[in-house]
């Protein structure tokens, strides 16, 4: 076959665009979008309305309904930046624009955009600079508040959403943030619960912004989780936060409360010199490494002797919670391994400290729960593994739990 002499429309038409804007750069090309998306966009209004109504513009009809001139110029923004067009109006007022509907102001996929840069903190001011560069359109602080306001029905619907009947592990944590509250600017807690379900996939099961920490709250977010249907968790681990271990006894008074050694190693450590630490610290090791129980209190106890005086809280804090501290020895290896350290939930929690770097004070509770939503969303996308040794683990979990799992 012979070669194709002959050049399409199209590539004519191309042509004759890049000669006209000598276009060379991405930035060339942005401007030839702007210039055709308005008169583009408008004639596909056009075109919209004469397929729905029936008849072309200034054609003589039969019947009570006919094009009735426009409705005022609007404003919107696209994916090129902002183009005034004028949409077209049947006289009985039946007819909407599925392409640009009532009181909308963006087209293109221009709303996800903003939301995409919201969800990756991006403060207010960075995503009106980034808009501004790339589409050419101004956008205010309310404005953008509105678009991402459109996430909220689906923020509702995800916190309601229908959770599984059991999980064998569950992580529970408090984030806190500062939000701007009747004027003034206090601290928040954002409250994440974390779940491994039976198949050892972790998902974020409930985020909710509230005031500080108490068993009241817990015992309300944990109600929560059974009204969504989760009858039944097997353990439940946590930093020392306040009120959780009496939240657990009421909601779920089978589940095993595992205190995070992660955390308590920190605690103990706040106020020991820093000659004593990394002995310290090497010290404690040998208490949640121990074989049993039994063992790892009678190290404890050898260790109240070598650093009871000098560091008495440090040791104390540990005797004191021993019961929750000590949960974990009655498990394998494999399940110790996940259960007696937080760093699930603790990465989760740096992961949300990164999206919100930019961000120093939120202007409301639901601002907040926005940025976390969205975060979530794009880090679960990275959840795609389960648990290591998660068959072990869950062999172990049936023949402890028979009756449960």
């Amino acid at each position: 076959m012979g070669k194709r002499n002959e050049k399409t429309e199209q590539e004519k038409l191309a042509e004759e665009i890049v000669k006209k804007y000598d276009a060379k750069t991405g930035k060339d090309l942005n401007q030839i979008m702007r210039d055709f998306m308005g008169p583009v966009i408008q004639k596909m209004l056009e075109a919209e309305m004469e397929a729905k109504i029936g008849h072309k513009k200034n054609e003589q009809v039969n019947g009570d309904n006919y094009r009735n001139g426009y409705y005022p110029e609007r404003t919107i923004n696209t994916d090129y930046g902002q183009m005034d067009v004028k949409v077209p109006r049947d006289r009985n007022n039946e007819i909407e624009s599925d392409l640009l509907p009532k009181y909308s102001r963006n087209i293109n996929g221009f709303e996800e955009k903003v939301i995409r840069m919201y969800g990756l903190g991006m403060s207010n001011k960075q995503i009106q600079e980034e808009i501004d560069e790339l589409f050419g359109c101004k956008l205010s602080p309310d404005m953008i508040s509105d678009i991402t306001d459109k996430i909220i029905p689906e923020i509702q619907d995800w916190q309601k959403r229908k959770l599984d009947r059991i999980y064998p592990i569950v992580f529970i944590d408090a984030i806190h943030f500062s939000v701007k509250d009747n004027g003034q600017v206090v601290k928040k807690a954002a409250y994440v619960i974390l779940g491994v379900d039976t198949e050892g996939m972790k998902s974020v099961l409930s985020i909710v912004v509230g005031e500080n920490e108490s068993a009241k709250m817990w015992l309300s977010i944990l109600n929560d989780l059974k009204n969504r249907g989760v009858k039944d968790i097997l353990i439940l681990c946590s930093d020392g936060l306040t009120g959780i271990k009496d939240a657990i006894n009421t909601a779920y008074p089978k589940t095993e409360y595992q205190r995070c050694i992660v955390h308590q190693i920190r605690n103990s450590l706040k106020y020991v010199k820093y000659d004593n630490k990394k002995e310290l610290t090497k010290d404690l090791k040998r208490v949640y490494t121990a074989s049993t129980a039994e063992q790892g209190y009678e190290i404890l106890t050898e260790l109240e002797k070598k650093w009871g005086k000098k560091y008495p809280s440090a040791i104390r804090s540990w005797q004191d919670n021993w019961d929750s501290l000590s949960t974990f020895f009655q498990y394998s290896q494999e399940l110790r391994t996940v259960m007696y350290t937080t760093n699930a939930i603790e990465s989760l929690n740096s992961s949300y400290r990164r999206a919100n770097r930019n961000r120093v004070v939120f202007p409301t509770n639901m601002a907040l729960l926005k940025t976390l939503y969205l975060a979530t969303k794009r880090i679960e996308k990275k959840w795609s593994m389960r648990y290591r040794n998660w068959d072990i683990i869950l062999s172990q979990l049936n023949i402890l739990y028979p009756d449960r799992l």
